[in-house]
């Protein structure tokens, strides 16, 4: 699998652009602010349908233009396949696109471009708040699982319903009466999000324990170990266990949702824990230990992205180099052959051989 080229129109500060790349490491080349991380976000965007920097699709488009177009041609299952998206600045829907046919969802497209994002930020996704961590997991298996994305589409729909009505009941007493509703479905769409978060993560984490061992010289043990609803005692239990045991969870919380006014129940609380040596990392683990982990991580999720697409996944690095110590760097670098890799940087330095140099000056690549 790999990016063949890439078309942009009012994409951030690309009034147009069309690089075409290489099967192997792309070098985006530039000073601060000129569009390395833009580049790099589209690519993610026609991967996972999400924006990894805005909050709102609005401010991926260009200041002034009405709507922004990204469109990449990609080798993938064997065939050429063309992905699009159209993003709008007042209030329609986006489009996407795959091989010319409108789809329904984000889940239309999943799978054709799958890709492993790596920030400077991530070295601290082991210490930021739950919703990072989850958002890491839902792009994982997005990427992997339509069904996975299609839920979570569905339940974040829900959520946000549900919460509305149980900020408004007051005025609107009866928006009591269809709340019962909502939670028969959000139960039921939960237990499928559960079951595959508990799933991927326990492969995530034996993955990435090996790779922190490798890294460590087998000094440190890293553990994954997934967080949800109280009431849920196993995650791998069956799909009907878990619903009935997520019902229970709103039924103890009910009375604390309706005087919050928020909800309070279901997997949108989820987290996971990383322990190193079965200490808690967020707590104990040195810096150096934290970034070691978060590598393994990401280096897992590439892994595992591989082996159930049977492709070699996109490696998106923005300048997480320039974050790592001598010893770090030379690990990822000994971890990029095979694949096609973009690595974002303001100078080449030693990374000049690793493949094409493509220079990024205010929006256009040269």
């Amino acid at each position: 699998m790999f990016l063949k080229s890439l078309y942009l129109k009012d994409f951030r500060n690309y009034a147009e652009a069309a690089p075409q790349f290489v099967s192997g490491v792309n070098l985006l080349v530039g000073g601060n602010a000129n569009g390395k991380t833009n580049l790099l976000e589209a690519i993610a965007y026609l991967s996972t349908a999400r924006a990894f920097r805005a909050r709102r699709e609005q401010e991926l488009i260009r200041f002034g233009a009405e709507y922004a177009e990204l469109t990449a041609q990609v080798w993938s299952g064997q065939r050429e396949q063309e992905l699009r998206a159209l993003l709008f600045s007042d209030r329609r829907p986006r489009r996407l696109f795959l091989n010319g046919v409108k789809q329904k969802t984000s889940a239309g497209i999943c799978g054709v471009l799958t890709s492993v994002l790596f920030r400077p930020e991530d070295l601290y996704l082991l210490k930021k708040g739950a919703q990072s961590r989850r958002r890491f997991l839902d792009d994982v298996i997005g990427q992997l699982r339509p069904n996975y994305e299609a839920a979570i589409t569905e339940y974040s729909r829900l959520l946000e319903q549900k919460s509305a009505l149980l900020s408004a009941w007051r005025e609107a007493p009866s928006y009591l009466d269809i709340l019962p509703e909502y939670d028969q479905r959000m139960a039921q769409v939960g237990a499928i999000v559960i079951s595959y978060r508990a799933r991927c993560l326990k492969t995530l984490g034996a993955l990435a324990a090996g790779f922190h061992d490798e890294f460590s010289e087998g000094k440190e043990r890293l553990c994954l170990q997934y967080r949800t609803v109280s009431t849920v005692d196993d995650p791998f239990a069956p799909l009907d266990t878990l619903r009935a045991q997520l019902a229970e969870h709103q039924r103890t919380h009910r009375q604390a949702e309706l005087e919050s006014g928020q909800c309070l129940s279901g997997p949108h609380k989820d987290d996971f824990e990383t322990t190193v040596n079965e200490l808690p990392a967020a707590l104990y683990a040195s810096q150096g230990q934290l970034r070691t982990a978060t590598i393994s991580l990401k280096l897992a999720q590439r892994k595992l992205l591989r082996r159930e697409s049977g492709e070699e996944p996109v490696l998106l690095l923005d300048d997480v180099l320039s974050e790592l110590d001598a010893g770090r760097q030379n690990f990822v670098l000994n971890c990029l052959s095979g694949g096609q890799v973009f690595i974002t940087c303001c100078e080449t330095d030693r990374l000049t051989d690793l493949g094409q140099v493509f220079h990024i000056r205010d929006g256009a690549v040269e």
